[in-house]
């Protein structure tokens, strides 16, 4: 019995304690590296989430200057469409002002060219009568 009591204490100061000692540096480790890989994780996850918001806002960010550069774009299409419109109808006004002198000034050639054949048929009955 002796024996045994004295085997089992040596057994438990020379095997046991270190083992469990290691043992328990090793459970320490594995949940520090846990702990570690955990930390790693979530630190992952929020810059995950920041890259994803800055994303977001980017891509808010050129949404907005590109439905800014489509007004604009539209605005100057706009303004340069009320400009050719001014143009073509002062252009038009002109033409018609055109025509109108061109055909008041045939209107006049032919006034004075009917006059003309008027007399002309005129001194002809006259000098057919008088013949």
């Amino acid at each position: 019995m002796f024996l045994v009591l004295v085997l089992h204490f040596y057994l438990r100061k020379m095997f046991f304690q270190p083992l469990e000692r290691v043992l328990a540096e090793r459970r320490a480790a594995t949940q520090g590296a846990r702990e570690a890989a955990e930390a790693s994780s979530a630190k992952a996850a929020k810059l995950a989430a920041d890259y994803e918001q800055a994303l977001r806002a980017t891509r808010a960010d050129i949404a907005r200057e590109h439905e800014e550069l489509r007004k604009k774009l539209l605005e100057e299409h706009a303004r340069a469409l009320a400009e050719a419109k001014v143009s073509v109808r002062a252009e038009i006004e002109e033409a018609r002002k055109q025509i109108a002198r061109e055909a008041e000034s045939a209107r006049a050639a032919l006034w004075a060219e009917s006059e003309r054949l008027a007399n002309r048929i005129v001194e002809r009955m006259v000098m057919g009568r008088v013949a």
